[in-house]
C-alpha cells in the first residue's frame, strides 16, 4: 500500500483517503489494517463493480478480526448474510446485498438486530438505505493500466468514523516512516488514564512501544468555568511527554528514546525499556528503591528549566503545582470517597472546614526552589535495567503530567506507593538515604523543612488517591482499584501523626475517625 508523508505540526487531512493497491496482497494488507480500529456497531460499506476486490478485502478483514488466516470466508452472494466471531468474542456480519429484492428481506433476516452489536461488512451498500451508525465507506475499482490486479481505493468515514480514520491513517504513516510497519502489534495493559499502549515486535525480535495519547478534550467546567484537567494541571497533549522525556534524557536518566512521533495526533513510538519491576512478590526491592531515591536526590539538587523544547519552534511550559491544584485534589475525598465508600456525604460545614484546613497547611510548605515533579514516580512506572550502570538502571516512564512543585511530592509517591506495601521502618530508612544524598550535593539542605513538607504532601497524595480510586470504581466501572484502599488509608493514618497535620487529624477524628491513627493498646498493668 502506498503511503503519504505526515508532518509533525497539526495539519488538515482531507477526509477521503485515496490509495493505489498494486496487487491482491496490497488489498489484503488494507483489509488487515482497517480491522485494527473497527468496533462493534460499525458498518463497513464496500462499493465497486464486479471483480473490484470487495470480497478479497472483506475476507482479509474478517480473518484478521478472527485471528485465523486460514478461515474460510466465502462470498455471501447466495446466503445474503454470513455471521462470524472475532477472536475477542465480538460478532462479525458479512452481507452481500446484490440479490436483495426488498429492504423487507433485511428485516426478515434480523439484519438490524445483528448490526447493532456487530462489526458489519456490507457489499452493495447502496441497497441498505440510510443508517445512523458509524460508516467506513470503501470504493474499489480495477486499474488495469497499472498492472494486472491493480486496484484503486477511496476510503471515507461518516457518523463519527472520520476522526478514527484520520488517526488510523496517521498511525499507519508513522509506522511506515519510522520503519515499524512490519511489526506485530500487541496490546499492553494500560493505566488509569485514557492513553493506550501497544508493544511493537519486528520479525527480528526488536521491540518498541506505541503510545496512543490523542489530545485531551476539555471536560465539563467544574469550577469558575474551568474543567478538572485545567485546574489540577493535567497534560492536554503528548507535547508534555516529549518535552519532559528529552529533558530527563539530557540529564542522563533512562527515559525512553523517541523513535517516531506525530504530535498532532498524539502518537509516539518509544523505546521499550522492558518490564522488569523494582518490586517482587514480597514488596519493594531495597537495592532498586535505593537507586530510585538517589535518582530523585540528583534531580532535585539540579537547577532545572521550566520550559522544555519539544520540536522546532514548539516548547512545553511546565505548569506550577500551585495551591489551587493541590487543594482541589484533596476535595476528591469528600466528593467521591465519602459517598461511594463511606456511604454518606459530609455536611457542608465539615466540608468547608476540611478545605480550609488543607489550604492553610499546604500554603505553609511552598518550596524555595520548585523542581520537576513527575507526579507518578512509583513502582508501576519504574523499570529495572540491570544491563546499565548507576542511576541509568532506573527506567522512568509515565511523566507527561509533570509540573513544577515541591521535591517531597515524588519522594512520597515512591515511598508510599498505592500498590505496594511499604513498612514505616523501610520508608524512614529511605528517607534518610534521600537526605544524605541531598546534603552531599547541597550542604545547606534543610532536612526539617523537607520532613514537614513530606508529611503534608504524602497526606495530600493519599487523600487524593482515595478519591480517585473511589471515582474509578463509581464513575468509570473499574472496581479493581478498591483493593488498594486499605493500604492508602493506612498511609494517611501514618501521615496524620505528624504535628504539621494536627488540625487535620482532629478534623478526621470528628468526621472520618477510621482514618485516624489508633493509639497503641496499653500493656496490662501499665499506668497503674
Amino acid at each position: 500500500m502506498n503511503e503519504d508523508g505526515a508532518d509533525t505540526p497539526r495539519r488538515e487531512v482531507k477526509s477521503a483517503w485515496e490509495i493505489m493497491l498494486p496487487d491482491e496482497s496490497a488489498t489484503e494488507d488494507l483489509g488487515r489494517f482497517l480491522a485494527e480500529f473497527l468496533v462493534a456497531g460499525d458498518i463497513v460499506a464496500l462499493s465497486g463493480g464486479l471483480g473490484g476486490g470487495k470480497t478479497t478485502l472483506a475476507r482479509a478483514l474478517i480473518r484478521e478480526l478472527a485471528a485465523d488466516p486460514t478461515l474460510d470466508v466465502p462470498s455471501p452472494t447466495f446466503t445474503l448474510i454470513q455471521p462470524y466471531e472475532a477472536a475477542d468474542g465480538r460478532a462479525i456480519v458479512h452481507a452481500d446485498l446484490y440479490r436483495l429484492r426488498s429492504p423487507d428481506e433485511l428485516v426478515e433476516l434480523g439484519f438490524d438486530e445483528m448490526a447493532e452489536t456487530a462489526i458489519t461488512l456490507v457489499e452493495w451498500p447502496e441497497r441498505l438505505g440510510p443508517r445512523d451508525a458509524p460508516i467506513l465507506s470503501i470504493d474499489l475499482s480495477l486499474r488495469a493500466e497499472f498492472g494486472d490486479g491493480a486496484r484503486f481505493a477511496r476510503i471515507d468515514g461518516s457518523g463519527g468514523m472520520a476522526g478514527r480514520l484520520r488517526r488510523a491513517r496517521a498511525l499507519r504513516v508513522l509506522l511506515v516512516r519510522s520503519g515499524w510497519d512490519e511489526a506485530t502489534r500487541i496490546a499492553m495493559q494500560g493505566d488509569a488514564s485514557s492513553r493506550a499502549y501497544e508493544r511493537l515486535v519486528k520479525p527480528d525480535g526488536k521491540s518498541a512501544v506505541l503510545m496512543i495519547s490523542p489530545p485531551r478534550a476539555d471536560g465539563p467546567p467544574v469550577r469558575n468555568g474551568r474543567p478538572y484537567s485545567a485546574i489540577v494541571k493535567l497534560a492536554e497533549s503528548v507535547h508534555a511527554f516529549v518535552g519532559v522525556d528529552r529533558g530527563l534524557r539530557a540529564l542522563g536518566f533512562s527515559a525512553p528514546r523517541i523513535y517516531g512521533e506525530d504530535l498532532a495526533e498524539g502518537l509516539l513510538i518509544i523505546e521499550d525499556l522492558g518490564s522488569e519491576p523494582v518490586v517482587d512478590a514480597a514488596g519493594p526491592r531495597p537495592e532498586r528503591y535505593a537507586e530510585a531515591v538517589r535518582l530523585l536526590a540528583k534531580l532535585h539538587a539540579t537547577e532545572l528549566p521550566g520550559v522544555l523544547p519539544v520540536a522546532d519552534g514548539i516548547d512545553h511550559v511546565l505548569p506550577p503545582y500551585d495551591l489551587e491544584a493541590l487543594v482541589f485534589e484533596t476535595e476528591l475525598l469528600p466528593d467521591w470517597y465519602c459517598p461511594a465508600i463511606r456511604g454518606a456525604e459530609l455536611p457542608g460545614s465539615a466540608r468547608s472546614e476540611f478545605v480550609s484546613l488543607w489550604a492553610e497547611v499546604l500554603d505553609s510548605i511552598t518550596p524555595a526552589r520548585p523542581t520537576w515533579t513527575l507526579r507518578d514516580y512509583h513502582s508501576p512506572n519504574l523499570i529495572w535495567l540491570p544491563e546499565r550502570e548507576g542511576l541509568e538502571r532506573i527506567g522512568v516512564i509515565d511523566f507527561q503530567d509533570a509540573v513544577l512543585g515541591h521535591p517531597a511530592y515524588d519522594v512520597a509517591s515512591l515511598l508510599q506507593d498505592a500498590r505496594v506495601d511499604a513498612s514505616a521502618e523501610f520508608e524512614l530508612r529511605l528517607l534518610g538515604l534521600y537526605v544524605r544524598e541531598r546534603r552531599a550535593r547541597e550542604p545547606d539542605f534543610d532536612m526539617h523543612a523537607f520532613a514537614r513538607a513530606y508529611a503534608v504532601l504524602a497526606a495530600q497524595r493519599a487523600t487524593k488517591i482515595l478519591g480517585i480510586f473511589a471515582r474509578l470504581d463509581r464513575r468509570d466501572g473499574k472496581p479493581g482499584y478498591l483493593a488498594h484502599l486499605p493500604r492508602i488509608e493506612g498511609y494517611l493514618a501514618r501521615n496524620l501523626n505528624h504535628p504539621a497535620l494536627t488540625h487535620l487529624r482532629l478534623w478526621h477524628e470528628a468526621n472520618l475517625p477510621h482514618l485516624v491513627p489508633k493509639p497503641a493498646a496499653a500493656e496490662p498493668g501499665e499506668g497503674a
